[in-house]
């Protein structure tokens, strides 16, 4: 059984994001011991920025029941998004690519919603 799951989101699609979050939503609701993880990168950057988010409050739902959110900063540079305008918690890691490579290594299934 692997050791976590790691969500990638791309896509700047609220309807695509939604659905990602509703996967994880009930991913967590089945598995609720198993680590669980977003990584959010390129265009779906918007839902990670307070001003910009449409889902700032689904999103805090799941990190208060163990979702960790993380940010791409090679996007936040390329997209010019400081830090200090993300929501609150979430988690910059220098690459996106670089993480799930990571977390796969770490035996994190891989899920691209």
């Amino acid at each position: 059984m692997a050791v976590g799951a790691v969500f990638h989101l791309n896509e700047s699609s609220p309807d695509k994001q939604r659905s990602a979050l509703r996967n994880i939503q009930n991913l967590m609701a089945e598995m609720p011991d198993l680590p669980v993880e977003l990584v959010v990168q390129g265009d779906a950057i918007n839902m990670a920025v307070a001003k910009s988010s449409l889902l700032a409050e689904d999103i805090h739902e799941l990190q208060q029941n163990g979702l960790l959110v993380t940010v791409c900063h090679n996007t936040m540079v390329a997209k010019k998004v400081h830090e200090s305008e993300l929501l609150p918690d979430m988690t910059v890691v220098p690459s996106a690519v670089g993480r799930l490579v990571q977390r796969q290594h770490e035996g994190f299934s891989y899920i691209k919603p």
